[in-house]
């Protein structure tokens, strides 16, 4: 047991905070300024990829669906819904990742806008006074720069209203067609809207009810592509972005 009240206290004090140590010099500062705009950009990049993954899985789903539903006439066209609703979630995770993307692409472009910019053209640059602070905000209050609908706008403008399209089209067309003599695959198209609902439908539920839930969803997509159509922020200053 210690009796040594020096020693006592010496165990109990916490240790003293080291100070804060911060550049000195231009020399340092532009170090400190290379190394974190290298870490932003490395994380940029990473989510960068997942985006891109998870375009990758939407795309190959969507090609195997449509093989299966496409290849023989008697294939049900459930298929093709159960894609749309497949590549939707599939939206939902991408539009998650994309949120987080932008985080560090806005940080990433604040300081190639407003530091990089200036040292190559000194005379045509603007430095806002402001932008410091928005990364000194953004790093000690991390917060997303846009929200969950407008992320699904921007992915659905980029890549996946080409994927809902094609697969609108292909389950219009298995809708429409009608197998004739199964044992040789013959197959035309269906001539009236009655035969068109009754093919459309799956088990029990009618087939009014399946073409109205499609139409209902589709609507939904290019409402939320038309509303959040403009976005301030990034995308206002140039034509490359993701």
């Amino acid at each position: 047991m210690i009796t040594n009240p020096e020693i006592v206290s010496t165990l109990e004090a916490p240790p003293p905070s080291a100070p804060l140590t911060l550049p000195t010099n231009s020399t340092e500062f532009i170090n400190l300024l290379a190394h974190y705009y290298r870490g932003e950009m490395s994380r940029m990049i990473s989510w960068r990829d997942r985006i891109d993954r998870t375009t990758n899985w939407a795309i190959a789903a969507v090609a195997a669906m449509l093989s299966v539903s496409l290849a023989s006439p008697e294939a049900h066209h459930g298929v093709l819904i159960f894609a749309m609703l497949l590549v939707f979630l599939l939206l939902y995770i991408e539009s998650r990742r994309y949120r987080f993307f932008d985080v560090y692409r806005t940080r990433v472009r604040a300081l190639e806008r407003n530091y990089y910019a200036l040292l190559f053209s000194p005379q045509g640059a603007i430095l806002p006074a402001h932008w410091a602070g928005e990364i000194s905000e953004g790093l000690q209050r991390p917060r997303f720069t846009i929200t969950l609908k407008q992320a699904v706008a921007r992915r659905l403008r980029r890549n996946y209203c080409w994927i809902f399209l094609i697969l609108l089209l292909a389950w219009v067309l298995k809708t429409t067609t009608a197998v004739l003599q199964p044992q040789r695959g013959r197959a035309e198209f269906i001539h009236s809207p009655d035969e068109w609902l009754h093919k459309a439908a799956i088990g029990y539920i009618p087939g009014w009810v399946v073409l109205t839930s499609i139409l209902a969803f589709y609507i939904w997509l290019l409402y939320v592509m038309v509303k959040h159509r403009k976005v301030a922020g990034e995308l206002s200053l140039g034509e490359v972005h993701v």
